[in-house]
């Protein structure tokens, strides 16, 4: 077989190549790998190579770091995309490699007149790409065929005649998508990869263009974020994260290019600090710089904010510009008011809520009725439940339990860190045991099962209420309802779960 590859380029090979599209993989693998052995001869016979052959081909090229060959493949690549991405798996992109990528978009954009069956409009470097690209061609030609284009896929047919020099001169002109996710921290893995892509970009003049679903931001001075945002198509990227210890003015500076993610679905923003030499008048300034970015958020499904520092008393400001519904809504470890929650239970942004999470946020010294009013509004659509370390009261919790099991979607419900008193956890579980979706609560200890006021707790106790709950579930009729208890440890702060057995922290089993 291997005689038969390495015969001059022409009729014969093109009819060797014609032959392997019917080969078992194992047959292409080995054909590939051989015409890699001349590089020169697997160039020369990119014209003529059937496309449902460049992924196999390119794959092994990219095994074995054939920089020439890669370089030579993107320009004649005959798919709309090309997923490099998904061929890294846990691996970083090698260097040589990304560069040959790279170098061949760049040969192929200076181009005036582009290569007959260039059709690449995207090069997809997330690892999150799809992975069927590089395993369905192992497969049917039937299914070979779904991953092209319809055009692509029925070359047989006859096209409209068109002015070639009309569509040659349409086709120089359409840009190159890059999609990335970035990752943008001081010291990364990525740093001399993203400036070798930035160069390039840079040099084509916007006939490349960086795209980005997914962006997270840690610690990186804000000049280099911005430098490196000014390179994206900001209204490309679907998910921000911003995990960083920020100031409220530096979140102000932040904040226009917020305002120009107009696709952005999923905002999560934390640990932002107001520091104690900011006049009120400039607070006011910075918050509604950052609020007023909301207005151009129209895609936003998914909102998270976490340990906020200046959101008590504002939080109005943040969900009066949102355009449309929210899915999930998690104000986690932030000071709110109870004008906060009252404006939150009757926002429009609510009435399609399926996530909804207040965990770490103190409800204790706020009035029941706007989490009555809350609970209300969201009870036809509220699916996962978080009301963890809240410190509310049982008189709080018997106000709302009978609105609590009308959640007839409610999937999770989790209140850990609440004191409760045993009559209240039976009284909830009475109230939600007809919830049919219903298939996880996780509780707190009861008041009754601490040895002291320092938060021992005493495990037979705990133990009791445990069989006394199972016991309950399954005398109304619902033994597959999984009820657990988690606690934090007094001396090291770790949970303690309990599944029905204690899975006990270091400190108890040291004990």
């Amino acid at each position: 077989m291997e005689d038969f590859i390495r015969i001059p380029f022409g009729a014969a090979a093109s009819a060797f190549i014609r032959l392997t599209m019917w080969a078992p993989p194992r047959l292409l693998e080995l054909a590939g790998q051989s015409l890699l052995r001349n590089e020169a001869l697997a160039i020369a016979a990119l014209e003529e190579l059937p496309m449902e052959l460049f992924p196999p081909l390119f794959s092994a090229a990219f095994a074995g770091k054939h920089s020439k060959t890669l370089k030579a493949m993107v320009q004649a690549w005959p798919f709309a995309c090309l997923p490099l991405g998904a061929l890294l798996k846990d691996r970083q992109v090698p260097p040589q490699v990304f560069q040959a990528v790279l170098d061949g978009l760049d040969v192929l954009l200076a181009q005036e007149v582009r290569p007959r069956r260039w059709k690449l409009q995207m090069l997809d470097l997330r690892k999150t790409a799809p992975q069927d690209f590089w395993t369905v061609w192992s497969g049917t030609r039937t299914s070979v065929r779904s991953l092209m284009e319809p055009e692509a896929a029925q070359p047989m047919r006859k096209k409209r005649k068109v002015d070639d020099a009309k569509m040659e001169a349409k086709q120089s002109l359409a840009p190159v998508e890059v999609l990335i996710d970035l990752c943008l921290k001081e010291g990364g893995a990525h740093d001399k990869l993203l400036t070798y892509l930035m160069e390039k970009i840079k040099q084509k003049n916007g006939l490349l263009r960086l795209c980005c679903k997914k962006l997270k931001i840690f610690a990186m001075p804000m000049q280099n974020i911005k430098l490196i945002l000014s390179m994206v198509q900001l209204d490309s990227i679907h998910d921000l994260e911003v995990n960083c210890t920020w100031k409220l003015s530096t979140l102000a500076k932040f904040s226009p290019l917020l305002g120009q993610m107009g696709n952005l679905r999923r905002l999560l923003l934390s640990h932002i600090h107001v520091s104690t030499y900011t006049s009120l008048e400039k607070v006011e300034q910075y918050v509604s710089l950052f609020t007023s970015q909301f207005r151009s958020l129209c895609q936003l499904q998914e909102l998270y904010l976490d340990s906020i520092a200046f959101l008590s008393g504002r939080l109005d400001q943040v969900l009066r510009y949102l355009k449309g519904p929210l899915e999930t809504l998690s104000i986690t470890n932030c000071p709110l008011s109870e004008s906060d929650l009252t404006y939150l239970s009757q926002s429009p942004s609510i009435t399609q809520l399926k996530d909804l999470s207040l965990c770490g946020v103190s409800l204790t010294n706020i009035s029941a009725e706007p989490l009555q009013v809350l609970l209300e509004r969201v009870s036809a659509t509220i699916q996962d439940l978080d009301l963890d370390e809240c410190g509310i009261m049982d008189s709080q919790f018997s106000t709302f339990l009978p609105i609590l099991s009308r959640c007839s979607q409610l999937m999770t419900f989790t209140f850990c860190g609440n004191p409760m008193s045993m009559a209240v956890l039976e009284s909830l579980l009475r109230h939600t045991v007809g919830l049919s979706k219903l298939s996880h609560v996780l509780y707190p200890a009861p008041l009754e099962s601490y040895e002291d006021v320092r938060g021992t707790l005493h495990l037979g106790r705990l133990a009791y209420v445990h069989a006394r709950l199972k016991q309950m579930l399954h005398e109304l009729g619902r033994p597959g309802m999984v009820w657990f208890s988690a606690n934090p440890c007094p001396h090291c702060g770790d949970r303690t779960f309990y599944d029905p057995e204690p899975i006990l922290c270091p400190c108890y089993m040291h004990a």
